[in-house]
């Protein structure tokens, strides 16, 4: 089993905001899978629940905004006894350059509160992790006005690419593990 905690944040004002590329995601991986998201208020979640390669594989947007994200992953981990080893969450990296992808294993929030809440209710920096660039920052810009900035006319289809890249990678993850999954598409 495979659970994906795709961050982002509920409402249509966020939709096309680069801080909710992991819900992109989550939109087009459960489009490719056939399934659809219900709410499930004891999860704080939209949840989807699909099947890749014979493997149970639920798609998790979290609804409680970005800064609240584990309480999502803390509630299913507590309901479903869940191994951390299954969980798999995907955000947006702001150092990364957008149309660039990154698989890991474990590492720190990097100033992501989305991913600081997760490490917190986890309670542990070590799960698989898929990063989809959304930068450069420019200098003149804070991040937290930057994240929340929709993508430009051109950026769509670098974003498009990004995310076929991002569903490519996570595909070949269930099949072949994550070493090398991160040979191939780091």
């Amino acid at each position: 089993m495979k659970i994906l905690i795709c961050l982002g944040n509920p409402g249509n004002k966020y939709t096309m905001t680069r801080h909710n590329t992991g819900f992109m995601f989550a939109d087009k991986l459960a489009q490719d899978l056939a399934c659809n998201f219900n709410l499930e208020n004891k999860f704080k979640a939209e949840i989807a629940k699909g099947l890749y390669n014979n493997e149970a594989v639920w798609i998790i947007k979290p609804q409680t905004y970005m800064n609240l994200s584990g309480e999502s992953l803390r509630a299913l981990l507590n309901f479903y006894k869940i191994n951390l080893k299954d969980i798999f969450v995907i955000y947006d990296d702001i150092s990364l350059d957008l149309g660039k992808i990154r698989l890991r294993d474990k590492g720190s929030d990097g100033g992501h509160n989305g991913i600081k809440s997760i490490i917190a209710n986890a309670g542990t920096q070590e799960f698989d992790r898929l990063k989809i660039g959304i930068g450069p920052q420019p200098n003149y810009m804070k991040s937290e006005d930057y994240v929340l900035q929709n993508f430009n006319h051109e950026e769509l289809q670098l974003l498009k690419d990004s995310l076929d890249k991002a569903i490519e990678a996570f595909k070949y993850y269930c099949e072949n593990g994550l070493t090398s999954a991160q040979n191939k598409f780091n």
